[in-house]
């Protein structure tokens, strides 16, 4: 494992960190980002702005082919990116899911003059895209999913429910996975769409988080039809389509954002208990040790991931460690850090609490973090079975058609 840049890395790195020092925003600006934090339309157009500066200077989206915009910059250069980006605050989350997850997929199934289309203007920000797979009655199982797909000539209909839909309330378009085939097993019954998200229709519900926000939707299907020249990857082929969408998710829903350790350690020194500072105690002390351990083992992981990629070599299933390991210490720290600030953990008023309210507000995003990308038990089963060599779980549905499998009543 090589835990140093190469010269050329290092350049890359030097340039990348140089360009962003001269553009990121400015304290004043990221000042003014936190007084909208809560006025979604103006952190979109913000989020938009920056996007476009990033794709005019060449580094959004740097990775992909030049002819949809990127510089086919290595897997490494990528990474040394999202890394120095990491250090400054940018304003983030709106692309995610077009740009990690629906840009792959199309880059790999759409037709030639579909890519010049969509692909341009999905990374310069112009257009958002979200990703239709988890249903109400699925759950972490996405071949279960009982959205249906019927073809009427030259087009599509489709009736059905998708939920967490992230982003979808914002979304121009979407990628769907649906049902066309009942009549045979699960995973081979799947077709795949693309689709324009103002469609005749097509609904959107927020659905209300406990933090209070409403990033995540309910999206329902009442006869929407798509051409099936929208169609990605042939006809009962959605479950390879939708692996592609999958194994890329796994890269871009990775680690888990603040409070982690340096935070939980900076609040530790700053707050007091019995008259003396958190750090004194032996149990937080004892905490702050173990989350250390864990946070330097995340560390090292990840640089597996890090050496593959700079050796022009494909990452193993380490990403499903890191995300398992980071979005159970993130709900973990945010409950310890709210606790050591007593009374003052059921407040989250970012202009009075310590540490602005982080604490509390990554406690109340941390579960819905164990959920996408993958659950917790998903990811044990994936380094079970990937990492560690261990049997598969047994699947009594493996050959039985979908429309044969029981359900509950």
């Amino acid at each position: 494992m090589d835990f140093e840049d190469t010269p050329q890395e290092a350049e890359f790195r030097a340039k990348a960190r140089a360009w962003l020092e001269a553009n990121a925003p400015s304290p004043e600006e990221v000042r003014q980002m936190g007084r909208e934090a809560a006025d979604e339309k103006q952190a979109l157009a913000r989020a938009r702005a920056w996007q476009a500066k990033k794709a005019d200077a060449g580094w959004a989206c740097m990775h992909w082919p030049k002819e949809y915009g990127g510089m086919a910059a290595t897997p490494i250069e990528r990474v040394i990116w999202e890394q120095e980006e990491g250090k400054f605050a940018v304003p983030r989350g709106f692309f995610d899911i077009g740009l990690g997850m629906c840009g792959p997929t199309m880059m790999a199934y759409a037709t030639e003059e579909q890519k010049k289309r969509y692909l341009p203007v999905m990374r310069r920000g112009e257009e958002i895209w979200c990703q239709l797979f988890s249903e109400p009655a699925g759950g972490s199982d996405v071949a279960g999913l009982r959205t249906r797909a019927e073809r009427d000539g030259d087009d599509w209909i489709i009736n059905g429910q998708k939920i967490w839909t992230s982003g979808a309330h914002y979304s121009d378009y979407g990628i769907l996975v649906t049902r066309s085939d009942p009549n045979v097993p699960k995973h081979q019954g799947l077709t795949f769409f693309f689709l324009d998200m103002k469609s005749p229709g097509v609904t959107v519900k927020p659905i209300k988080q406990i933090s209070g926000a409403s990033g995540f939707n309910e999206v329902f299907f009442d006869n929407v039809r798509i051409p099936d020249s929208q169609r990605l990857g042939k006809v009962g082929d959605g479950w390879k389509v939708s692996l592609t969408t999958l194994m890329n998710e796994r890269l871009s829903v990775g680690d888990a954002p603040p409070p982690g350790f340096d935070e939980l350690f900076a609040l530790a020194k700053s707050v007091e208990i019995d008259g003396q500072p958190a750090l004194a105690k032996d149990d937080v002390r004892q905490k702050l040790a173990d989350w250390y351990v864990q946070s330097r083992g995340l560390k090292y992981t990840k640089f597996r991931t890090y050496t593959a990629l700079s050796r022009g070599q494909t990452p193993g299933p380490e990403s499903s460690i890191t995300k398992l390991v980071s979005a159970s210490n993130l709900q973990n720290i945010s409950s310890f850090g709210m606790d050591l600030v007593d009374q003052g953990g059921v407040m989250t008023d970012g202009e009075t609490m310590p540490a602005g309210g982080l604490f509390q507000h990554g406690y109340l995003f941390s579960p819905g973090l164990r959920i996408a990308g993958g659950t917790d038990e998903i990811l044990r089963n994936i380094i079970a079975e990937r990492v560690l060599g261990l049997p598969p779980d047994i699947r009594v549905d493996k050959d039985i058609p979908f429309n044969k499998l029981p359900v509950g009543k």
